[in-house]
């Protein structure tokens, strides 16, 4: 039996996933949708004690309060002038009832901080507004003003998808529309949110396996590195169910695992240690790096016909499994499918038969 192991000493900086993909993922679904929705004016006090007790909720994804001391001041001095200021937009929960902050964050998150009195670990006083409110913090407010600020009125939009009954995407597709302005967000941190549960949670875990960081690098801000995961599984389960775009398939599949009721923690967790393990060991992280950068398409692949051939049990002859490797990336067909039209079912279904033909018979 053959126990050597492959070089993994490959330098991971600059890790991106394949930008051949990007294109592809301009394809649009028709889907229509139906969803309830109803106005809401939410007291500045009731948000408050709504944030605190987590009946309205900021997800996870959230890249956090960005909003300068001075912009967070120049909002809450326009609630306690009388000025407008812009409503927020909810997501209703349908098994929790709690509301999700679909857009309107920093404006909540401002009201919060300014409550209780503390931003970024300091004193929250107005800065850059008023004269007579210049320096003053909630407590030391007039008791005017603090009546003021806790009656004004912000308006709410909350809204419920109705159908589909089967999915929440339309939760989805809301949040990729209002979150346009700066660093528009990667898909995996819209899905974070949206699909949140067990499932999610388990892919953060999985991405922390020192296996994973080996072969995919440093871990990704964005959640790209737990999106290829979520690749292997939704390919090694439905990918008989392909269809354009992949982050729409990427969306049904990690719903419809949500809580970890399709398939279990214990299944997925064995199967995702046991493939990664096996490459990284056998072929080395370079082998998703044809050109020095994780290539997205070849890694689904080549992970998804390892893990089929893992399946029926360990491989005994790893240098079979390395020379089985290398006449697969010289193969044409093989390679035009990890580079070209990535996303293309067709595309998507020749890289995987290839990669699990070309690891079936291994002993």
């Amino acid at each position: 039996m053959d126990t050597q192991e492959a070089d993994t000493n490959v330098p991971l900086t600059d890790v991106v996933v394949d930008p051949a993909e990007r294109e592809d993922e301009e394809v649009s679904q028709a889907t229509r949708y139906t969803l309830t929705s109803y106005g809401a004016d939410y007291p500045v006090d009731g948000l408050v004690k709504r944030l605190r007790r987590g009946d309205i909720f900021v997800p996870d994804f959230q890249r956090g309060f960005v909003w300068s001391h001075a912009q967070a001041s120049r909002f809450l001095e326009s609630l306690l002038l009388g000025l407008p200021v812009p409503g927020i937009f909810l997501y209703k929960e349908p098994d929790t009832q709690k509301l999700m902050v679909v857009d309107g964050q920093q404006r909540l998150q401002s009201l919060r901080f300014f409550y209780d009195g503390v931003l970024r670990a300091r004193e929250f006083s107005l800065k850059g507004v008023t004269t007579e409110l210049a320096g003053r913090t909630y407590k030391t407010l007039s008791e005017e003003d603090r009546r003021r600020l806790d009656d004004a009125i912000v308006h709410a939009t909350i809204f419920g998808q109705d159908t589909p009954t089967d999915d929440r995407s339309s939760v989805y597709m809301i949040f990729e529309r209002l979150n346009t302005g700066g660093t528009p967000l990667h898909p995996q941190e819209i899905r974070s949110c949206v699909y949140r549960g067990p499932f999610n949670d388990l892919l953060r875990e999985l991405a922390a396996l020192p296996e994973w960081r080996e072969l995919y690098g440093p871990a990704s801000p964005r959640g790209k590195d737990q999106e290829i995961i979520l690749r292997f599984f939704a390919l090694i389960y439905d990918a008989a169910n392909y269809h354009r775009p992949m982050s729409m398939f990427l969306n049904e599949f990690m719903d419809s695992n949500r809580r970890l009721t399709r398939v279990s923690r214990e299944q997925l967790s064995k199967e995702f240690a046991g493939t990664v393990q096996g490459a990284v060991r056998w072929l080395g992280a370079s082998a998703f790096r044809p050109e020095g950068v994780l290539n997205a398409a070849l890694t689904d692949a080549i992970l998804v016909g390892l893990g089929r051939r893992l399946a029926r049990g360990p491989i005994e002859n790893p240098q079979r499994l390395r020379d089985a490797y290398g006449r697969l990336v010289a193969d044409e067909t093989f390679k035009k499918a990890y580079t070209k039209a990535t996303t293309d079912p067709t595309s998507v279904q020749d890289r995987l038969r290839l990669s699990t033909e070309a690891f079936a018979s291994l002993a």
